[in-house]
């Protein structure tokens, strides 16, 4: 049978085929012996032997039907990037993203914002936008660790509420105080402070989840949300 390589792991050393008869098969390494690194878009034959691809050989000359890819050449399917679905990786909120796609869109998002943060009334606007790709990003790879998308609320319900809490303990404070900055800048500094452990706590709950989702593993195999976005397949699939 012949298809084509969706995906491969260098560490695991498990990879994903789709078969030309529409089914999906897992391999190894060992099911492409002495053949090199597979790579996705590659095109080979193959033993199907249940959903697993055993006996595997590249095709000379048969090029991926994806468009922009040829066998061996940088950039075109095998560079770091080249074998993302940017549009997927973006918008969509459906299936899963591995760890190293998620920091790469991460990290372009925010060199996004942060340049358009100089820009006047646009920027703001940007800004705006960005938070769906954000939301996009982080509910894929809550779902690749097998989890829910709607934990990806838990960091902006926390900031909202607590944004509250530090801006009412200012308000409160000033009140009780009768204090302003020009009056006393040492007792409106002592009301700032448990607003600002407030905003911290924000900050803090922000970064543990953006932690939480960047360096947990996904879950290995199919789960509810989809195929491994690494190839990789559960154990007991080779019972």
């Amino acid at each position: 049978m012949r298809g084509e390589i969706l995906s491969f792991d260098d560490v695991s050393g498990m990879g994903l085929i789709s078969g030309d008869d529409g089914q999906r098969y897992a391999f190894d390494r060992a099911g492409f012996p002495g053949l090199g690194v597979p790579r996705a878009g590659q095109r080979v034959d193959f033993v199907a032997s249940g959903d697993i691809a055993t006996n595997i050989m590249p095709l000379a000359g048969e090029t991926s039907a994806r468009p922009g890819y040829t066998p061996g050449v940088a950039g075109s399917g095998s560079g770091l990037g080249s074998d993302i679905d940017w549009k997927h990786l973006m918008l969509s909120f459906e299936g899963r993203i591995r760890r190293s796609h998620f920091w790469i869109a991460w990290v372009i998002l925010l060199a996004v914002g942060i340049v358009t943060s100089w820009l006047p009334l646009i920027g703001g606007l940007i800004g705006l936008l960005l938070i769906w790709p954000n939301l996009a990003i982080s509910v894929k790879r809550l779902h690749d660790m097998g989890q829910t998308g709607w934990w990806v609320a838990l960091p902006w319900v926390a900031g909202i509420i607590l944004f509250f809490v530090g801006v009412g303990m200012i308000g409160m404070g000033a009140i009780t105080t009768g204090q302003t900055w020009d009056d006393n800048p040492w007792a409106m500094m002592a009301v700032m402070g448990p607003a600002m452990g407030a905003f911290g706590l924000s900050a803090l709950i922000g970064l543990g989840f953006l932690l939480w989702i960047g360096l947990m593993p996904g879950t290995v195999g199919p789960n509810r949300f989809g195929q491994d976005p690494k190839g990789g397949v559960a154990p007991e699939t080779f019972d």
